[in-house]
């Protein structure tokens, strides 16, 4: 199996070659590396250009992490793709592992594994996102109970799977979602598999995607109004979806901080799905300690 390695990046120059040296240090060598640069006004291009034919730089106007991964690919020529966001890094087995998985299953389309999330030194532990998997499994993305599953970084896909579901929705509005919104779509069609072990490191320097709470309310309803529209789904399944999204969205507010989007948010779950009112008990204790905290 060759695998491609595609690296989007977006002024990203202060961690991209920790991105690079992860990925030429793998126990199993991989077929290219392609940085696609989606239009930086840093030094990026530059540290690109250091590791020579080791890499290979793609230069392109700024038009999202969408459109820069979907150009690497379709500019790779390896049958397995793998992206790593720049910000990133490869734990040195996590290629070797996960092919082994894809060798072993003919069946299974992409394969994952769990992220440890890192401070912005790229080593100080902060927590362990596993990401379960349960064979063909799109309901249960649709249904948010897949934890931590997304393409990102931690995963391996056959290409012949990204093809057939068409790569990834290039819309802006649609990051950071783009990830969980193809996972969907390769749940559809093949098996999904992961390796319970963390293999990647997760940087968390405070202008990740997934911080900006607002962004990730758009860009999931997007999602969402997207698949309900490409297939008929039964009502009270999707009820049950929107419901769990709702209470996502809630938490999600809560930690920041945004209380009358978390009670928004919060009422909606509980609306669509009034088991879920359990869950918001433990909120008020939850905020006791947070004041307690400070």
């Amino acid at each position: 199996m060759k695998v491609s390695v595609i690296i989007p990046n977006y002024n990203y120059g202060r961690f991209l070659g920790d991105a690079i040296r992860s990925v030429l240090g793998q126990t199993a060598a991989v077929h290219e590396v392609i940085v696609v640069d989606d239009g930086s006004s840093d030094d990026s291009r530059d540290i690109a250009k250091s590791f020579g034919s080791a890499v290979r730089l793609i230069e392109q106007a700024n038009a999202g992490v969408g459109t820069a991964r979907n150009r690497g690919v379709n500019e790779s020529s390896g049958d397995i793709v793998a992206f790593l966001d720049a910000d990133d890094i490869w734990l040195p087995t996590k290629v070797e592992k996960q092919i082994e998985v894809l060798l072993s299953d003919t069946e299974c389309g992409m394969v994952s594994c769990h992220m440890g999330e890192v401070r912005s030194d790229g080593t100080t532990p902060i927590v362990t996102h596993e990401h379960t998997t349960d064979s063909f499994m799109a309901e249960k993305i649709l249904l948010l109970e897949a934890p931590g599953l997304g393409v990102g970084s931690a995963t391996l896909l056959r290409r012949s799977v990204f093809e057939k579901i068409g790569g990834f929705d290039e819309r802006a509005e649609m990051h950071p979602s783009e990830d969980w919104e193809l996972s969907y779509r390769v749940a559809s069609v093949a098996r999904i598999r992961s390796i319970p072990e963390t293999l990647v490191l997760y940087r968390n320097h405070g202008d990740n995607g997934h911080l900006n709470v607002r962004r990730m309310e758009r860009s999931m309803s997007l999602a969402f109004e997207k698949i309900f529209a490409s297939g008929d789904f039964d009502v009270a399944f999707k009820k049950k979806c929107e419901a769990n999204l709702h209470n996502m969205l809630a938490g999600s507010f809560f930690s920041n901080g945004e209380y009358q989007n978390f009670i928004g948010h919060a009422l909606k779950g509980v609306s669509g799905d009034p088991a879920s009112v359990m869950r918001y008990l433990s909120y008020p204790l939850r905020s006791l300690k947070r004041l307690m905290s400070r």
